[in-house]
């Protein structure tokens, strides 16, 4: 479909590809990645047409179809509303639709057969352009993208940038180009909307290009990865966990190229110099030099997934509880958020907000830091020290620094080898912490914020989506921070990978309460969707009510022969391994009870802290195993 052949591109003095070959072929679900700087979105556009190739020869047929979703389409405007945006998709059917019209009014006057054949030709065409159908899918795709009913209807420029590349998203895939090319789309979408627009990319009739650093996301979107890493594009089959594999063994090999040749230019070397002085081999030296000069050299492999040796001190340690919310409530004039919610959170919990966007998770962040007013009480626990990252947080860094010395202000107790040490776990290296703040770009401003914020030696940290702006390794590299990490926080993320590292509880608000899961990410999810399974078995079991003019008492009898009686012992089953579950929790907390009488841990306050959560994290298990049991026995009773 399009072959890239030999291509270079120069870009600010320096080669971003050089001799670099791709061909892209039809129905192919590519995820396009690389460190940020390496050249992606450029590779995009190029593409795109915007840019020109320095060398090299690109071709594509001349009848395909383009869509390019970036960022630059935010200083797009409209105050039409966002289904009418979405709409000019359609522009061909929009425009037979308005020529109908004017067709019908001109038929007031005129019953002429040269009229009413011009009208039939209009509405048959009109048809083979799906047009009856097209607000009907518009308000699919941005439903499906997070828009209510409601909000189909509103100005387009009323809404946050987020929530407008969404409706130029629906836009595009609306018109279903032969290749669509997508940049970081899941930047602008909750988790709801991500899990659709994976749905729907699977899918899709032509060729997808994304550029992400989701994981996830690509690992169930993808059946190809192509990664820009120095100057060069590699192909990868299947999704991003097998390209895992397959890089690894690359880069092994290429270490040993590298290796290899390294101990080739050495010893050419050691033979130049102990020779060049000589006159009978100087013209054997020179020919060495001269085949230095002409060899390809290899370059080092990156390591993307390298691990830090750095451990972010905590102050001191905190009482059991960090904070505790009391009958908190908080509204906006449009929207309610909590209603005398109620929850807490404990020393040593790792907690994950995740949920839809609208749903409050910044504002309960905002609640927590005491930037925003509420009702009701959330209470501090005893020395907790908490420090809050948010994205404007990025505009409060003083442009004027450089990045060393932003952070010498900030941590003023430790010394410079210190923070150049922390620098290059955040990836600036060298001669790099000399940059000046306003020269860096959102990802490298983020991971300079995340420092500063970890140099804190806070407690208890609130992050609010922290992974935006970041490529994979500077979310590897946050991810082992934060396992590292001996205080307790609660992050709001999209980014499932990084919350599946680094969360052992789940938050979610929901009907204006503080929702929790006491389990990591994969648990939750596994949770959820056996959650929705017995929902769906439980309404299409369920015995049908009479029609109004029927209506009759339903008998026990009637009841019984309505549900199936593999749903009576599908429930039997789950009773069973609730109460296995029950009794394997008992055995866990008799053992725990009996720790308690342990000198050894009673003396040590770090032993016993940690024993106390243990107990009551099994405490909150066995409660919630049975209530579960609770409602399954109910359910049995009614219908046995």
């Amino acid at each position: 479909m399009i072959a890239l052949t030999d291509i270079g591109f120069e870009f600010g003095g320096r080669f971003l590809y050089r001799n670099a070959n791709w061909h892209i072929k039809p129905n192919e679900r590519i995820g396009l990645i690389g460190l940020n700087g390496t050249g992606k979105s450029t590779l995009l556009r190029i593409i795109d047409g915007e840019y020109s190739l320095t060398e090299g020869s690109m071709s594509k047929p001349k009848d395909l179809t383009i869509g390019f979703l970036n960022q630059d389409q935010l200083s797009f405007d409209s105050e039409e509303c966002i289904l009418n945006v979405a709409m000019t998709a359609f522009a061909d059917a929009l425009k037979l639709e308005k020529e109908i019209e004017e067709i019908i009014v001109q038929l007031e006057t005129d019953h002429s057969d040269e009229i009413i054949q011009k009208l039939s030709d209009k509405q048959e065409a009109f048809e083979q352009l799906d047009g009856y159908n097209i607000r009907h899918k518009t308000e699919k795709i941005l439903e499906g993208l997070g828009f209510t009913t409601t909000q189909l209807t509103q100005p387009f420029n009323k809404f946050s940038g987020g929530w407008r590349m969404r409706v130029l998203l629906a836009k595009m895939l609306l018109q279903e180009p032969n290749l669509l090319m997508l940049d970081e789309p899941t930047n602008h979408l909750d988790l709801p909307s991500i899990v659709w627009l994976e749905e729907y990319l699977r899918s899709y009739k032509g060729t997808v290009i994304v550029v992400s650093h989701d994981r996830f996301f690509l690992d169930k979107m993808v059946n190809k990865i192509v990664e820009v890493s120095m100057q060069k594009i590699f192909e990868y089959p299947g999704n991003y966990s097998f390209y895992l594999t397959q890089k690894s063994e690359r880069m092994e090999l290429q270490q040993r190229s590298y290796d290899n040749q390294q101990q080739f230019i050495k010893d050419q070397e050691r033979l130049i110099n102990r020779f060049k002085a000589k006159a009978s081999k100087a013209s054997m030296a020179q020919s060495r030099v001269k085949m230095l000069d002409r060899i390809e050299r290899i370059e080092a492999p990156e390591d993307d997934n390298r691990e830090i040796n750095i451990q972010f001190r905590v102050a001191q340690q905190p009482g059991r509880f960090i904070a505790e919310f009391e009958d908190v409530s908080k509204a906006y004039p449009d929207i309610e958020i909590l209603q005398h919610a109620f929850g807490k959170i404990e020393r040593g919990d790792k907690i994950a907000l995740i949920g839809a966007n609208g749903k409050g998770k910044s504002t309960l962040l905002r609640l927590m830091a005491g930037t925003d007013s509420f009702e009701g009480e959330i209470k501090k626990g005893h020395n907790v020290k908490q420090a809050f990252y948010a994205q404007h947080q990025l505009e409060s860094l003083n442009l004027q620094n450089e990045i060393l010395q932003e952070l010498v202000e900030f941590g003023t107790d430790r010394s410079e080898t210190e923070l150049r040490t922390i620098l290059g776990c955040f990836l600036f290296e060298g001669d790099s912490v000399f940059k000046k703040i306003k020269v860096l770009s959102g990802g490298e401003k983020a991971r300079v914020a995340l420092a500063k914020t970890l140099l804190t030696e806070a407690n208890f940290l609130l992050l609010d989506e922290p992974t935006n702006h970041l490529d994979m390794r500077s979310i590897n590299i946050l991810i082992q921070a934060l396992e590292g990490y001996q205080g307790s926080f609660v992050v709001v993320s999209h980014d499932r990978f990084f919350v599946s590292q680094i969360a052992n509880k789940i938050w979610w608000i929901e009907d204006g309460e503080i929702k929790e899961y006491l389990g990591n990410y994969e648990e939750y999810e596994y949770w959820k969707a056996k959650q929705e399974e017995d929902k769906k078995l439980i309404q299409a079991n369920a015995p049908k009510a009479p029609k109004k003019e029927e209506a009759k008492p339903v008998q026990v009898e009637e009841k019984k022969a309505a549900v199936s009686n593999n749903y009576i012992q599908k429930l039997k089953k789950q009773l069973a391994d609730y109460e296995a579950q029950a009794t394997q929790t008992k055995g866990k907390l008799t053992e725990l009870e009996l720790a308690f009488s342990d000198t050894n841990i009673t003396n040590d306050a770090v032993k016993l802290a940690d024993l106390n959560r243990f107990y009551e994290a099994e405490k909150k298990a066995l409660h919630h195993l049975e209530k579960e049991m609770e409602k399954v026995l109910e359910e049995l009773i009614e219908l046995e």
